[in-house]
């Protein structure tokens, strides 16, 4: 039984480089219906809300937005953030940032018709201060760093973002931990989301952690909001 009062360290399995692609296709898939079970993509939704509204422009149709994610996976956020986008008309463009290549060519063909620039690379070797995108975002992300490297995660989405940046992220509680391990358990085909899943949580952070995060990062200005199931919506919202 993990000592969940503090923060595990062990490397997931996905973070391995030598992954067969077709076992990451079924990592997404599935990772990708806990979302929307859970309302993972709700979450997400409600920090791009957060943020700030868009002006509507004379024709009726809002002001176009552009957003970012980093470590974007097989796209699934994005495609969700486009359909809520087209609901409410607004012109939306999309930046999706993740090291794997596998998951960027599945993401292009998973969602061809996205408005998105597709990019293969590590989000901290990316620039993009020259046209920084309204809002940049992870979900189910930082989990996988240590605390340094998150501060200058924080940092970079600050530094890279015109309107704002918010995290959508796990909860570490012990109820997240035993209920994801029997669900995956039971249900999942993936052995990468059976192993991982629960890790996950265990890796994930406290209010407290996060506060402590951001205060290293001299970052004062944002909310932490929990959120069901066992999620923390984490929102900084730029002062104009």
């Amino acid at each position: 039984m993990p000592d969940l009062t503090k923060r595990s360290y062990k490397k997931e399995l996905l973070d391995a480089d030598d992954i067969p692609f077709d076992d990451i296709r079924q990592n997404m898939r599935e990772l990708n219906t806990v979302n929307s079970l859970l309302g993972g993509h709700k979450i997400t939704l409600a920090g791009i809300n957060a943020i700030g509204t868009v002006k509507r422009s004379g024709h009726g149709a809002h002001n176009s937005l552009t957003i970012c994610e980093i470590g974007c996976g097989g796209g699934d956020n994005l495609q969700a953030i486009n359909n809520h986008c087209k609901k409410n008309n607004i012109n939306v463009s999309f930046i999706g940032i993740d090291i794997k290549k596998e998951c960027i060519d599945f993401a292009k063909k998973q969602y061809p018709s996205l408005n998105a620039c597709w990019i293969t690379a590590d989000y901290a070797a990316t620039d993009l201060s020259f046209s920084r995108p309204d809002i940049i975002f992870s979900s189910l992300f930082c989990h996988h760093f240590t605390e340094h490297e998150l501060v200058k995660m924080l940092l970079w989405m600050k530094q890279n973002s015109s309107k704002g940046f918010f995290i959508n992220d796990l909860q570490r509680h012990p109820l997240a931990y035993y209920s994801i391990k029997f669900l995956t358990g039971i249900f999942s085909k993936s052995y990468l989301v059976k192993n991982d899943a629960p890790l996950s949580v265990a890796r994930g952070f406290k209010r407290h952690e996060w506060e402590a995060i951001f205060k290293t990062a001299g970052i004062d200005h944002y909310s932490i909001e929990w959120k069901w199931a066992f999620r923390y919506l984490i929102v900084c919202k730029h002062e104009q």
